[in-house]
C-alpha cells in the first residue's frame, strides 16, 4: 500500500469512450436521467454524488467484458425500478459464482471494507457497450 502518496486523498473520475457523443448525451439524459455538468468538444462530464464520470469521444470501442463504471445506491430494487420505467435493460447473467435473478446477482466478500458482508449488484450497457454497474452494500 502506498503510503504519504499524493493520489491517498486526491479525487477520481472515470473516462469513458463514446463512438457517437452526441447518442451517449442523449441515452444519460433520456434513460439515466443526467444532464452534463461541463460540455465541450469531443466530451461531456457528469458530476454523481461526490464523484464526476466524462464521456469522451473516441473511435475505440469498450471491450464490454468487464464493470467499467458503478453507482453504490442504499436501495438497488428502487433505482432498478426508476431505471427500468426509463428503458434501461438489465444483464441477465447465469454463470459459475455470478447468476442474477430479475437482473440483481448476490455476490459474497464485497463491500467488506465497509461493514457490508457481501454486494447486490446489476449490469446494463449504455448507449456505446460501456459496461455499467448499480451495486447496493449487503449488511
Amino acid at each position: 500500500m502506498l503510503s504519504n502518496s499524493p493520489l491517498e486523498h486526491a479525487d477520481v473520475a472515470a473516462r469513458l469512450p463514446a463512438q457517437d457523443l452526441m447518442r451517449a448525451k442523449t441515452f444519460y439524459a433520456k434513460k439515466l436521467g443526467l444532464q452534463p455538468a461541463e460540455e465541450r468538444p469531443g466530451g461531456l462530464r457528469y458530476e454523481c454524488g461526490s464523484g464526476s464520470f466524462s464521456v469522451f469521444q473516441s473511435s475505440g470501442k469498450p471491450s464490454g467484458s468487464h464493470t467499467q463504471m458503478a453507482w453504490e445506491v442504499d436501495d438497488i430494487e428502487a433505482v432498478l425500478s426508476g431505471l427500468r420505467s426509463r428503458g434501461v435493460v438489465f444483464e441477465e447473467y447465469d454463470l459459475p459464482g455470478l447468476k442474477t435473478t430479475n437482473g440483481i446477482a448476490e455476490v459474497e466478500g464485497h463491500y467488506t471494507s465497509r461493514g457490508g458482508t457481501g454486494e447486490r449488484a446489476a449490469w446494463f450497457r449504455d448507449s456505446e457497450g460501456n459496461l455499467l454497474a448499480i451495486g447496493e452494500a449487503i449488511r
